[in-house]
């Protein structure tokens, strides 16, 4: 067994079997609903997440994992003389990284940590790549190398079903949201510079998936005959195979997967998100 020990939170979306076959561990962020904590992962799960919004009247908050859970994790690992290989969310967008790294600072071990400049399923596929290499004998060095060459490659692309979860998260004014919702707009929102940012918008939900098609060609190219595609939704099956379709016929990658988007982006865009992951073409 290798001696590289793989850590990830709960930002990554990565699903339970990938967890048990890459022997990951993961760190839970907080979910805050009606003043209540819950782990995410394991407290709650994606669709009783999903269901809580469909059904009341909630605005749910999340709140970065902590030094403690890190320092925590960090010691169990580094007791046992394993490397460790922390993969993180964008330190841009959210504490966690520094939360780690303050936890690395202070624990006595071989404690390595890459910041993904991602979030959602984009962390997943480091940890894709850091697994491969480290089950081919490959260093943390190596791996960390590896990462860091990826990270301008990896898009992360996705819809939101309604603009209600932007506006109370303070990503649009209300001013915005109510035009946006008479006008019945869809905004394509990607991963840029670390953060969710706005990429183009669309009118009624019909168009959304042709001009998904459109800008994945024009940002990642138009060869994925040797990748993966992986598509995340939420509670609606409906929208992964229509995408899964538009992906299959129009793309043509070698291979799609699926994901359920977990309760960091579903906090700000709410049920009925759906989106699309794969690497730039060289």
């Amino acid at each position: 067994m290798s001696d590289i020990k793989i850590i990830c939170d709960s930002l990554c979306d990565i699903g339970i079997e990938d967890v048990e076959k890459y022997d990951l561990e993961v760190v839970p962020i907080t979910v805050i609903i009606n003043d209540k904590e819950y782990k995410d992962g394991i407290d709650i799960s994606k669709d009783d997440f999903y269901s809580m919004l469909r059904e009341g009247d909630v605005y749910p908050k999340t709140s970065q994992a902590t030094y403690g859970q890190f320092r925590e994790v960090f010691e169990k690992y580094a007791k046992e003389g394993k490397q460790i290989l922390y993969i993180a969310a964008s330190s841009t967008a959210t504490g966690t990284c520094q939360s780690a790294v303050m936890a690395k600072n202070d624990v006595d071990g071989d404690i390595h940590v890459f910041d993904s400049q991602q979030v959602c399923y984009g962390i997943a596929t480091f940890i894709h790549l850091a697994a491969k290499m480290r089950e081919e004998g490959k260093s943390v060095d190596e791996i960390m190398k590896a990462m860091e060459d990826m990270k301008d490659r990896v898009s992360v692309m996705f819809y939101v079903d309604t603009l209600e979860y932007l506006q109370k998260g303070g990503r649009i004014s209300s001013t915005k949201a109510a035009i946006g919702n008479i006008l019945n707009i869809k905004p394509i929102l990607y991963i840029k510079d670390g953060l969710v940012s706005q990429l183009a918008q669309v009118r009624g939900k019909k168009n959304l998936v042709s001009k998904m098609i459109e800008l994945v060609n024009s940002e990642c190219g138009t060869d994925f005959s040797d990748q993966t595609i992986y598509i995340g939704y939420t509670d609606r099956e409906e929208d992964r195979d229509k995408l899964a379709e538009a992906v299959r016929e129009s793309l043509k990658p070698a291979d799609i997967k699926f994901f359920k988007i977990g309760t960091g982006i579903v906090t700000h865009s709410g049920p009925g998100a759906a989106g699309i992951i794969c690497l730039k073409n060289k």
